[in-house]
């Protein structure tokens, strides 16, 4: 596998996460699985180290460092950073949102003895882009609605959208654990979708070697492109 570069320099390299790719060996059930890490030093030669995280289901902009000291250097300016995360999700979302919901981790299913730990502020704010009702009943109401929204974390936490588009009331479509099964399998079964529909469209940071902004975009793959298409949203699917 090759994976994407978006964006590279003497000290950082922004790549294209495929969904379902695990980041790193660590994670769990990762056992015969590839990895961005390994596959991208084996791909640039050098050894390549996480400056942040997604999720393995999410695709999207991934920012690495070629050192680490230059990790440690753009992790002290982290909190200057902006993302934008496409999704989407079950009803009609509201125009616009801002979820202030302070969250613990998320539940270690592997771990019978997994605590919680304290909860973290953590702030999400999202924009509709576009809805659509569609003629089929998935669940108990005979049509199925969707919207497209543009989500920005403005904390890190694990899970963060997706825990706090469920608490909103419109999870992620295709989210198996904060989602609803039956939209899921009705995607996959019926349109061929087999991954989670969220995307890490855009990133913004401050390289410090560079000393200047840098905005790194992700294009969407083909299964979500194909449903943005299928659902007229394909305008939607680029962001300058």
């Amino acid at each position: 596998m090759i994976l994407p570069i978006l964006y590279q320099d003497d000290h950082l390299v922004a790549i294209n996460k495929p969904a379902n790719m695990l980041v790193h060996r660590g994670e769990k059930l990762s056992h015969g699985r590839q990895f961005v890490l390994q596959t991208l030093r084996d791909q640039l030669g050098q050894s390549v180290y996480p400056v942040h995280r997604l999720d393995k289901a999410t695709s999207g902009v991934l920012l690495m460092a070629k050192s680490a000291q230059s990790a440690s250097e753009t992790i002290k300016t982290w909190q200057q950073v902006q993302k934008h995360y496409l999704a989407v999700v079950r009803g009609h979302a509201p125009e616009q949102a801002s979820i202030d919901l302070p969250l613990a981790q998320p539940r270690d299913r592997s771990n019978p003895n997994w605590q919680p730990g304290p909860e973290k502020d953590a702030l999400t704010t999202v924009r509709c882009l576009d809805q659509i009702e569609l003629p089929i009943m998935i669940d108990k109401y005979p049509s199925s609605r969707y919207s497209l929204v543009r989500c920005q974390p403005h904390t890190g936490r694990k899970h963060q959208l997706r825990r706090h588009l469920r608490h909103l009331g419109h999870p992620i479509l295709c989210d198996t654990r904060y989602g609803k099964n039956r939209h899921y399998h009705y995607f996959r079964d019926e349109l061929g979708i087999d991954r989670m529909l969220l995307h890490a469209q855009q990133i913004r940071f401050f390289s410090v070697s560079a000393q200047q902004q840098i905005t790194v975009t992700a294009p969407l793959d083909d299964t979500f492109a194909g449903l943005l298409h299928r659902f007229n949203w394909q305008q939607h699917g680029d962001k300058s």
